[in-house]
């Protein structure tokens, strides 16, 4: 009897977990979900890292030894976090190499305080990836207006790219361009398209958190009744413009050329709402091509009782589309809610960015005190 993962995964939808830590890596627990959960990819963040580091398990070492060496706490991050990602892109290595490179894949962002910096962020994306040093690597830069210009450059030097913080079609939509652009630019610089990988973040439970938010102080039966709507149908409208995209003479001329599509990724799939049931972003969202990124606690759940019933997407546009029309009617404007959780989740990384820093920087000093 296959498991509820087992089952996703054959539905096309790859796993990949939405943590990582030195202790996950070194006490087997990563090689273990592989095993036993799927996972067949991992995703962090500055929230992700800030946690780990803070907890101080595995790091103790390392930390030392940047303290003895003088190390600033950016450097001692940089350093703690690309080792952490290298560890798990080895763990991942053999998955990478059965899948031609679509999963098997870790991802590191480059600093959220350089959202709105263009060169900077290609700087950092192409200092990342050198550090890493792995084929499978996954630079996330976000999808800022500064970043999709940062999208097309790092595609165009053969950087494969996870773009985060997508959370309105619009901007999707100038991902998608960005990515193609840089394929493009790729191919024209001779770059071997086929070994270029990307996958576009769509953050979902946000949707509904904000969306929620709104109707509720409309509150009306008619608002109401939206309620935990709003991000499934983004997601699946979202996958409708996917198909749409990667249908177009535009990008079939670069697939014709062995170019990847950009594969889209349910981000933020962990309910926020515990009167939600715990698995509605993963079973609500399945297709094949995707990629659906969970937290530890989404991704048990999943194994322990998601009804996983087979494509939940393609057949739902219609819908998706009416609650957009209902929406609109009842005066939500999604292109403010998805700015402002734009706006939000740059503030949000920066701030965990800050408060990694200052952990760091107290690590590094209690390890002088102590040597």
């Amino acid at each position: 009897m296959t498991t509820p993962t087992a089952r996703l995964s054959a539905a096309g939808v790859s796993i990949w977990l939405d943590d990582l830590s030195r202790q996950r890596i070194t006490t087997g627990n990563l090689q273990a979900l592989i095993e036993s959960r799927d996972v067949v990819g991992v995703t962090t963040n500055p929230t992700i890292f800030q946690g780990a580091i803070s907890a101080g398990i595995g790091y103790e070492e390392a930390i030392a030894a940047q303290a003895a060496a003088g190390a600033s706490a950016d450097d001692t991050i940089f350093a703690l976090t690309t080792t952490d990602v290298r560890d798990a892109c080895d763990i991942f290595r053999p998955i990478y190499d059965a899948t031609r490179g679509v999963d098997g894949r870790v991802s590191i962002e480059v600093s959220p305080e350089l959202a709105h910096d263009t060169a900077a962020t290609v700087a950092q994306a192409k200092e990342l990836h050198a550090a890493v040093d792995r084929p499978n690597v996954l630079i996330k830069i976000p999808a800022t207006k500064a970043g999709l210009p940062a999208i097309t450059e790092a595609i165009a030097a053969g950087i494969s790219v996870n773009v985060t913080l997508i959370f309105s079609l619009e901007r999707y939509n100038d991902v998608i361009d960005a990515y193609l652009a840089g394929l493009e630019q790729a191919r024209a610089a001779g770059i071997d398209l086929s070994g270029i990988h990307s996958v576009a973040s769509f953050f979902v439970s946000r949707v509904d958190t904000e969306v929620d938010k709104r109707l509720t102080d409309i509150g009306s039966d008619a608002a109401l009744a939206l309620k935990s709507k709003a991000a499934i149908a983004n997601a699946r409208l979202a996958y409708e413009l996917f198909e749409k995209k990667f249908a177009e003479q535009r990008a079939q001329d670069l697939v014709a050329l062995g170019a990847n599509v950009q594969r889209p990724l349910w981000a933020s799939t962990g309910v926020k709402d515990p009167a939600l049931p715990d698995t509605l972003y993963v079973t609500e969202l399945v297709a094949s091509g995707t990629v659906n990124t969970m937290p530890e606690k989404t991704l048990q759940a999943t194994f322990d009782h998601a009804e996983v019933t087979g494509d939940t997407i393609t057949g739902a546009y219609a819908d998706a589309h009416r609650v957009f029309d209902e929406l609109a009617a009842i005066g939500i404007d999604l292109v403010d809610v998805t700015q402002v959780l734009e706006d939000e989740g740059v503030e949000k990384f920066i701030a965990s960015w800050h408060d990694l820093q200052g952990t760091v920087a107290a690590a590094l000093e209690g390890a002088k005190a102590r040597a």
